[in-house]
Protein backbone atom coordinates (compact mmCIF):
# COMPACT_ATOMS: atom_id res chain seq x y z
CA UNK A 1 0.00 0.00 0.00
CA UNK A 2 2.86 2.46 0.98
CA UNK A 3 4.86 1.73 -2.60
CA UNK A 4 1.95 2.66 -4.15
CA UNK A 5 1.21 5.60 -2.58
CA UNK A 6 4.61 6.28 -3.02
CA UNK A 7 4.93 5.68 -6.82
CA UNK A 8 1.39 7.62 -7.04
CA UNK A 9 3.29 10.80 -4.98
CA UNK A 10 6.37 10.45 -7.48
CA UNK A 11 4.34 9.91 -10.45
CA UNK A 12 1.95 13.05 -9.67
CA UNK A 13 5.91 15.27 -8.63
CA UNK A 14 6.73 14.06 -12.29
CA UNK A 15 4.07 15.01 -13.74
CA UNK A 16 4.72 18.69 -12.25
CA UNK A 17 7.68 19.18 -12.84
CA UNK A 18 6.60 18.30 -16.28
CA UNK A 19 4.10 20.97 -16.72
CA UNK A 20 6.40 23.35 -15.66
CA UNK A 21 8.77 22.34 -18.04
CA UNK A 22 5.89 22.65 -20.79
CA UNK A 23 5.09 26.01 -19.41
CA UNK A 24 8.65 27.40 -19.40
CA UNK A 25 8.95 26.49 -22.97
CA UNK A 26 5.39 27.89 -24.08
CA UNK A 27 6.38 31.27 -22.37
CA UNK A 28 9.83 30.73 -24.00
CA UNK A 29 8.41 30.96 -27.51
CA UNK A 30 6.30 32.98 -26.70
CA UNK A 31 8.68 35.39 -25.91
CA UNK A 32 10.89 34.60 -28.97
CA UNK A 33 7.75 35.99 -30.97
CA UNK A 34 7.41 38.77 -28.64
CA UNK A 35 11.04 39.82 -29.29
CA UNK A 36 10.79 39.11 -33.48
CA UNK A 37 7.58 41.42 -32.88
CA UNK A 38 9.35 44.19 -31.21
CA UNK A 39 12.06 44.26 -33.52
CA UNK A 40 9.74 45.14 -36.19
CA UNK A 41 8.69 48.37 -34.33
CA UNK A 42 11.35 50.34 -34.06
CA UNK A 43 9.76 53.50 -34.14
CA UNK A 44 7.38 52.51 -31.32
CA UNK A 45 9.07 53.36 -27.78
CA UNK A 46 5.98 52.50 -25.43
CA UNK A 47 5.59 48.87 -25.27
CA UNK A 48 2.27 47.41 -25.63
CA UNK A 49 0.23 46.38 -22.18
CA UNK A 50 -1.61 43.52 -24.70
CA UNK A 51 1.68 41.71 -25.14
CA UNK A 52 2.08 41.58 -21.15
CA UNK A 53 -1.21 39.79 -21.20
CA UNK A 54 -0.48 37.53 -24.01
CA UNK A 55 1.95 36.74 -22.09
CA UNK A 56 0.33 35.36 -18.48
CA UNK A 57 0.39 32.03 -17.47
CA UNK A 58 -2.62 30.30 -19.31
CA UNK A 59 -5.29 28.62 -16.70
CA UNK A 60 -6.00 25.43 -18.25
CA UNK A 61 -2.25 23.85 -19.00
CA UNK A 62 -1.01 24.48 -15.03
CA UNK A 63 -4.17 22.58 -13.20
CA UNK A 64 -1.76 20.53 -11.68
CA UNK A 65 0.29 22.98 -9.94
CA UNK A 66 -0.83 24.42 -6.53
CA UNK A 67 -1.91 27.80 -6.21
CA UNK A 68 2.10 28.42 -4.38
CA UNK A 69 3.53 26.67 -7.03
CA UNK A 70 1.24 28.86 -10.12
CA UNK A 71 2.65 32.17 -8.34
CA UNK A 72 6.10 31.60 -8.49
CA UNK A 73 5.83 30.75 -11.83
CA UNK A 74 3.84 33.56 -12.28
CA UNK A 75 6.56 35.86 -10.52
CA UNK A 76 9.75 34.20 -12.27
CA UNK A 77 8.33 34.86 -15.71
CA UNK A 78 7.03 38.47 -14.87
CA UNK A 79 10.92 38.70 -13.92
CA UNK A 80 11.78 37.26 -17.07
CA UNK A 81 9.51 39.85 -19.12
CA UNK A 82 10.52 42.66 -17.68
CA UNK A 83 14.38 41.74 -18.29
CA UNK A 84 13.72 40.82 -22.14
CA UNK A 85 12.21 43.76 -22.45
CA UNK A 86 14.51 46.41 -20.84
CA UNK A 87 17.05 44.89 -22.78
CA UNK A 88 15.31 45.60 -26.38
CA UNK A 89 14.73 48.48 -25.19
CA UNK A 90 18.25 49.26 -24.63
CA UNK A 91 19.49 47.46 -27.91
CA UNK A 92 16.81 50.18 -29.67
CA UNK A 93 18.69 53.45 -27.42
CA UNK A 94 15.71 54.11 -25.74
CA UNK A 95 16.55 54.93 -22.47
CA UNK A 96 13.70 55.07 -19.69
CA UNK A 97 14.34 57.35 -17.22
CA UNK A 98 12.75 56.16 -13.68
CA UNK A 99 10.52 58.95 -12.13
CA UNK A 100 11.59 59.58 -8.42
CA UNK A 101 8.96 60.90 -6.11
CA UNK A 102 10.42 63.44 -3.89
CA UNK A 103 9.30 62.01 -0.05
CA UNK A 104 8.60 65.11 2.08
CA UNK A 105 11.35 65.61 5.01
CA UNK A 106 10.24 64.78 8.42
CA UNK A 107 10.68 68.43 9.38
CA UNK A 108 8.36 69.17 6.10
CA UNK A 109 5.93 66.55 7.68
CA UNK A 110 6.09 67.72 11.18
CA UNK A 111 5.88 71.49 10.21
CA UNK A 112 2.47 70.95 8.31
CA UNK A 113 1.19 69.25 10.98
CA UNK A 114 1.44 71.74 13.09
CA UNK A 115 0.41 74.61 10.43
CA UNK A 116 -2.72 72.12 9.79
CA UNK A 117 -3.63 72.13 13.69
CA UNK A 118 -3.12 76.17 13.73
CA UNK A 119 -5.03 76.61 10.48
CA UNK A 120 -7.48 73.37 9.91
CA UNK A 121 -8.18 72.74 13.56
CA UNK A 122 -11.65 70.49 12.44
CA UNK A 123 -9.24 68.58 9.74
CA UNK A 124 -6.15 68.16 11.88
CA UNK A 125 -5.53 64.74 13.71
CA UNK A 126 -3.10 64.03 16.27
CA UNK A 127 -0.10 61.69 15.33
CA UNK A 128 2.63 60.88 17.48
CA UNK A 129 5.40 61.08 15.31
CA UNK A 130 5.17 64.32 13.97
CA UNK A 131 4.88 65.46 18.17
CA UNK A 132 7.42 63.69 19.06
CA UNK A 133 9.83 64.93 16.22
CA UNK A 134 9.03 68.71 16.92
CA UNK A 135 9.29 68.40 20.86
CA UNK A 136 13.09 67.08 19.86
CA UNK A 137 14.11 69.73 17.72
CA UNK A 138 11.94 72.14 18.93
CA UNK A 139 14.89 74.44 20.37
CA UNK A 140 17.20 74.17 17.19
CA UNK A 141 15.76 77.68 14.87
CA UNK A 142 17.21 75.73 11.37
CA UNK A 143 14.63 72.64 11.89
CA UNK A 144 11.61 74.89 13.55
CA UNK A 145 11.87 78.57 12.19
CA UNK A 146 10.73 81.91 13.87
CA UNK A 147 7.00 81.45 12.85
CA UNK A 148 6.96 78.10 13.68
CA UNK A 149 8.14 78.14 17.26
CA UNK A 150 5.38 80.62 18.21
CA UNK A 151 2.90 77.96 16.67
CA UNK A 152 4.27 75.40 18.61
CA UNK A 153 4.31 77.33 21.87
CA UNK A 154 0.35 77.39 21.57
CA UNK A 155 0.21 73.89 20.52
CA UNK A 156 2.28 72.90 23.98
CA UNK A 157 -0.66 74.76 26.12
CA UNK A 158 -2.27 71.67 25.27
CA UNK A 159 0.25 69.16 25.81
CA UNK A 160 -0.77 66.76 28.86
CA UNK A 161 0.85 64.12 31.01
CA UNK A 162 3.70 62.19 30.40
CA UNK A 163 4.69 64.00 27.47
CA UNK A 164 4.48 67.21 29.55
CA UNK A 165 6.63 66.46 32.01
CA UNK A 166 9.23 65.12 30.39
CA UNK A 167 9.35 67.99 28.03
CA UNK A 168 9.82 70.40 31.31
CA UNK A 169 12.52 67.58 32.87
CA UNK A 170 14.71 67.80 29.02
CA UNK A 171 14.45 71.53 28.98
CA UNK A 172 15.82 72.20 32.53
CA UNK A 173 18.43 69.36 31.72
CA UNK A 174 19.64 71.32 28.87
CA UNK A 175 19.15 75.08 30.88
CA UNK A 176 21.45 73.00 33.65
CA UNK A 177 23.74 72.11 30.66
CA UNK A 178 23.84 75.89 29.17
CA UNK A 179 24.66 77.57 32.38
CA UNK A 180 27.45 75.33 33.05
CA UNK A 181 28.80 76.13 29.93
CA UNK A 182 31.55 79.11 29.00
CA UNK A 183 30.73 78.88 25.80
CA UNK A 184 28.28 81.40 24.89
CA UNK A 185 27.32 82.15 21.18
CA UNK A 186 24.55 83.02 19.27
CA UNK A 187 22.71 79.88 18.53
CA UNK A 188 23.40 78.82 21.99
CA UNK A 189 21.66 82.41 23.21
CA UNK A 190 18.71 81.47 21.20
CA UNK A 191 18.11 78.03 22.01
CA UNK A 192 18.44 79.14 25.79
CA UNK A 193 15.66 81.67 25.05
CA UNK A 194 13.42 78.93 23.61
CA UNK A 195 13.65 76.50 26.37
CA UNK A 196 13.09 79.70 28.90
CA UNK A 197 9.79 80.24 27.20
CA UNK A 198 8.96 76.53 27.41
CA UNK A 199 9.53 76.13 30.44
CA UNK A 200 7.70 79.19 31.26
CA UNK A 201 4.55 78.03 29.16
CA UNK A 202 4.79 74.62 30.91
CA UNK A 203 5.97 74.77 34.80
Amino acid sequence: MAKKRKAADMKSEKKKEEMKHHLAEKKKEKMKHLISEKEQQVDEPKLKKQNLEENKPEEDSDEELSPEEKRTLERKLKKERKKEEKRLMREKGIVVKKVESKKPSPSELALNYLTSWSESPKEWKFQKTRQTWLLLHMYEKDKVPGEYFSILLRYLEGLQGSARDVTVQKAEAVMKEYDNSEREDSSQLEKCERIRKVLQLLS
